[in-house]
């Protein structure tokens, strides 16, 4: 049986970067994934856009892999919001806030290759994939599991440094941890190991994603868009198109995802208007249920539950991934003091700590992005009305901008040294 100190399940977005940020700690890591980076079935790394603030550039940059992803990324230097068929909108100026942009916008697929990239000389960090976890048992002194190579073998340890595969390796192996980290998405098998419950509402709506080519490029406006069936994002990208997230009921997703590109360009353009211009082109359009998913707690004995499998949000004001790297870069800082405490790292006061330090952040955004969705969709006389009013009182009104600016840098409690620019220790 190997022993190791943590054990991180999901190799996605924020679990690669969990894995990377405790690279050199002198913490012996292991990160378990399903999928093999670079492949269409890898979920994390999909076309999908993700706007990135400015904290979560600056972990990128701490981690050494934003000058990977920078040449991709679009700076999203305005937001307009506005409330489709009435008067209400709202205007933000990064110029206006003294900041260069508001965030970056980058397709998942960009990110993912970048960490993944660094993760193959990351010093300390033993890489599974494809592999699952199986036969978890989480006791008062260790974690132990069994993990299944799915392509038959165990991948092995190139020394100095992660390794995908080693001819020879056995199917299985034994391994004993002091942590396990749950960054296995929002139907998580570890939280379930861990004993750790959590709620599920469902919005009753779905996202369709695409990419859009408009007859006039960009001017890095950043458009959320609220309309009766649910809100519509487009999101500036870094060859001048846009990528699209447009929430609607089941129903009329099905609807509107069997359309032929014309057809959906002419509906798509009378639900968002003309501001950026006439839809030209239409990518390949995907979907995926809105669910607000939240566990009970994000610590448990010997684990730790971080991104999704801690809270899985809504995509409206983009605050989902930012609010998981936090996360991440969170627990990283509190495993990093480990060693020089004393203490291992699935010990229950440091766990408390990163609890402590996230939980003020972690509500702040839940209730935000919740709010927003439940304000935006109330149809009570007077709602829509008061709604419009409080649009234009905002947008006549800066230290409210200033306020909402400061968003992406987290809600409450401590943020992350790396998310401050700073080194993990």
């Amino acid at each position: 049986m190997r022993e190791v100190d943590v054990v991180i399940v999901g190799g996605g977005m924020v679990g690669a970067s969990l894995a990377l940020a405790l690279a050199g700690t002198g913490l012996d890591v292991t990160m378990i994934e399903g999928v093999v980076p670079g492949t269409q079935a890898q979920p994390s790394f999909d076309d999908r856009t993700t706007a990135l603030g400015n904290a979560s550039r600056r972990i990128f940059e701490g981690l050494g892999v934003w000058g990977d992803i920078a040449p991709q990324a679009a700076a999203i230097r305005t937001i307009h919001v506005s409330d489709a068929g009435r008067f209400g909108f709202a205007r933000l100026n990064a110029r206006e806030q003294g900041i260069d942009a508001f965030g970056y916008v980058v397709t998942n697929r960009v990110i993912g290759a970048a960490l993944w990239a660094k993760l193959a000389a990351a010093k300390g960090i033993t890489v599974r994939a494809p592999a699952h976890p199986q036969s978890i048992d989480i006791s008062a002194d260790a974690v132990r599991l069994t993990v299944v190579d799915d392509r038959g073998r165990s991948a092995g340890t190139r020394e100095g440094g992660a390794s995908n595969g080693a001819a020879g390796s056995p199917a299985q192996e034994e391994i004993k941890a002091r942590l396990i980290v749950a960054a296995d998405g929002a139907h998580s098998s570890v939280r379930a190991a861990a004993g750790i419950g959590a709620t599920i509402e469902d919005y009753e709506q779905v996202a369709i994603v695409a990419n859009l080519a408009a007859d006039r490029p960009h001017d890095g406006t950043a458009y959320e868009r609220f309309t009766p069936t649910g809100p519509l994002a487009l999101l500036p990208l870094f060859d001048g198109s846009y990528g699209l997230v447009w929430s609607k009921s089941p129903p009329e997703a099905s609807r509107v995802l069997a359309l032929d590109d014309a057809s959906f360009l002419v509906e798509l353009q009378q639900c968002f208007g003309w501001r950026a211009g006439r839809f030209t082109r239409a990518g390949r359009r995907a979907s995926y249920p809105l669910k607000l998913t939240r566990a009970a707690t994000t610590v448990a004995r010997r684990a730790v539950l971080i991104g999704n499998a801690a809270q899985a949000l809504h995509p409206v004001a983009g605050q989902g991934f930012n609010l998981g790297l936090r996360d991440a870069a969170m627990l990283a800082e509190v495993l990093a003091s480990a060693p020089a405490e004393g203490r291992d790292a699935g010990s229950e006061d440091l766990l408390a700590r990163f609890e402590r330090w996230r939980a003020g952040d972690r509500s702040g955004v839940i209730r935000f992005t919740d709010g927003l969705i439940k304000l935006f969709g109330d149809t009570r006389p007077g709602m829509t009305l008061a709604r419009n009013f409080g649009l234009l009182l905002f947008d006549l009104t800066p230290p409210a901008k200033s306020a909402l600016a400061r968003v992406s840098a987290g809600f409450a409690g401590p943020a992350p040294r790396l998310a401050r620019g700073l080194a993990l220790r």
